[in-house]
């Protein structure tokens, strides 16, 4: 019953954000249409929105990736998914995953609510996700590099320092051993280190 419930209210909260976002889209993509996506297969690829660009119809297929666990606080980083466990087993996480057709993701952080389900403000960045992971290959992290570190790694729940980014600056791996239900590991990366390196601009 507890997970039906969170399940419910996630899916509540998706659904009032999605009004402020719609909102801040209109208003600051005027060269773009923006159609929200309810189909089911292809929010498993990846596609939450499709942007097309009036000039000359290109289509763009966003992933938007909120940070609904931290309402009213603003984070200076965001986590992206490298695996997770279900029943017992190693899942992909959406990051690497081929699977998915992502063009861009729409990190949606800072999330404010001054009265319950209405958000009032929020911020956006949108991460070219090929620049990202053609970025991380750069610096030596791929999908197989992180899976040989965390094998030859005594993994410990929280923060885990990799080679290749500075902590305190770039990023680093966090593995939530014991706080969530499908222990992920997740690359959290600063969302100013990704603006500086061109892999991002902040809409708003």
């Amino acid at each position: 019953m507890g997970l039906v419930s969170n399940f419910r209210s996630d899916l509540q909260k998706e659904q009032h954000l999605s009004i402020l976002l719609d909102a801040l889209y209109k208003k600051h993509l005027h060269q773009y249409r923006f159609q929200r996506i309810s189909d089911l297969k292809k929010q498993l690829q990846g596609i939450d929105l499709i942007l097309t660009r009036s000039m000359d119809q290109k289509e763009f297929l966003i992933d938007e990736k909120a940070q609904l666990d931290y309402v009213n606080d603003d984070l200076p980083t965001f986590a992206f998914e490298i695996n997770y466990q279900k029943n017992g087993k190693t899942k992909q996480g959406w990051l690497f995953d081929p699977i998915k057709k992502t063009d861009f993701y729409a990190l949606i952080t800072g999330i404010y609510s001054d009265e319950p389900n209405k958000f009032t403000s929020c911020k956006i960045t949108f991460v070219n996700r090929e620049k990202l992971v053609f970025f991380l290959k750069s610096k030596a992290i791929t999908e197989n590099s992180l899976v040989d570190f965390m094998e030859n790694s005594l993994l410990r729940d929280g923060k885990i320092k990799m080679p290749g980014l500075d902590s305190k600056t770039e990023g680093y791996l966090y593995y939530s051993k014991y706080n969530k239900t499908e222990k992920p590991i997740n690359l959290v990366l600063k969302l100013d280190f990704l603006i500086e390196n061109g892999l991002a601009k902040r809409l708003v």
